[in-house]
């Protein structure tokens, strides 16, 4: 499923326009990317969390020349699901 099908599935689920879904998603997605950025988590029960991580820095090895390298510290956005979607999911 790509953005469009999802809009798509979300606009005839809530009997919605196409349109006003496409905003609907658009504005979940900033809300959950600002409040992340801003080290805020936003969790969403029976489906997930989304947050801010920090890595560490760390010594990691060209896999070309096979030399050690420093790699900086760094932060990213992180999901975890809840128990509920992992066991939806699941075989």
């Amino acid at each position: 499923m790509n953005r469009q099908d999802l809009i798509d599935a979300v606009g005839a689920q809530t009997e919605t326009s196409k349109a006003a879904a496409e905003r609907l998603l658009d504005m979940l997605i900033q809300v959950i990317q600002s409040e992340a950025a801003r080290g805020g988590g936003v969790r969403l029960k029976s489906f997930g969390t989304f947050e801010k991580t920090s890595a560490a820095a760390r010594t990691g090895r060209n896999p070309v020349t096979g030399y050690l390298m420093r790699i900086p510290s760094s932060t990213m956005p992180k999901f975890t699901p809840s128990s509920t979607f992992k066991d939806l999911v699941k075989d």
